[in-house]
């Protein structure tokens, strides 16, 4: 994958909106950006989360009651942090934030639990074309300064849904969403949105990864200059 921006971005759908915004902004110290209305009745609070973003959904309708999917938990990197904060948001959503130095994370990280890491590490070398390395001595996945990490988990989805409240889908900045989502496909990837392209502000398409947690392919006009398929 040829990442137009060197950092992977993470959403999460909530109704509690207020209580939200106060954490994320001033528990987690996170700078608000702007408000992106995405339908009637859904707008996107957009936060600078150190070169990703933060995409907090808020839905005025009621979110169904689903099992979360298989993005479990965003891990921050700081200075001179020390010990290492374990927080929750008010909806439950797992931020921990790393000292820097000891963790050997320079940006963000998420960690995914997956049923079978083995396949879910084929899926993101040979569908993703992201690079393993080694971070305080365990195995991650390199995405621009984002990490990814696995963890073998029971609970881990077998068909995650978009549905739902809690962390619910990643996104890769990408120069062409129509080449990276053919290319995914062919190896392996499941379709869940056809690329589309959304006024003359991006062209996305949604894939599924092995256990069926929804990752965008976004080709963002103020980052590429183009939406041309």
């Amino acid at each position: 994958m040829k990442l137009a921006k060197p950092a992977v971005d993470l959403g999460l759908n909530t109704n509690n909106l207020a209580a939200l915004l106060a954490f994320w902004q001033n528990d987690v110290g996170l700078p608000f950006d702007h408000v992106l209305p995405i339908r009637k009745g859904t707008k996107q609070y957009r936060h600078d989360l150190l070169g990703s973003v933060l995409k907090i959904n808020h839905f005025e309708g009621k979110l169904p009651e689903t099992r979360p999917s298989g993005f479990v938990e965003l891990l921050i990197a700081r200075d001179a942090v020390g010990q290492s904060r374990h927080l929750r948001d008010p909806d439950g959503n797992r931020v921990t934030l790393v000292d820097k130095a000891r963790s050997g994370i320079a940006q963000i990280a998420i960690r995914l639990g997956v049923r079978d890491p083995d396949a879910h590490a084929r899926f993101i070398q040979n569908a993703l074309g992201l690079e393993e390395t080694s971070v305080a001595g365990e195995c991650a996945f390199q995405a621009g300064q984002t990490l990814l990490f696995l963890d073998r988990s029971r609970d881990a989805p077998s068909d995650a849904t978009m549905e739902g409240k809690g962390y619910r889908y990643i996104t890769f900045q990408v120069f062409k969403t129509d080449t990276e989502h053919s290319h995914i496909l062919a190896s392996g990837g499941r379709e869940a949105l056809a690329p589309l392209t959304l006024g003359d502000t991006a062209r996305i398409s949604m894939v599924r990864d092995p256990d069926g947690n929804w990752i965008e392919i976004s080709q963002r006009a103020s980052i590429t200059g183009s939406l041309e398929p």
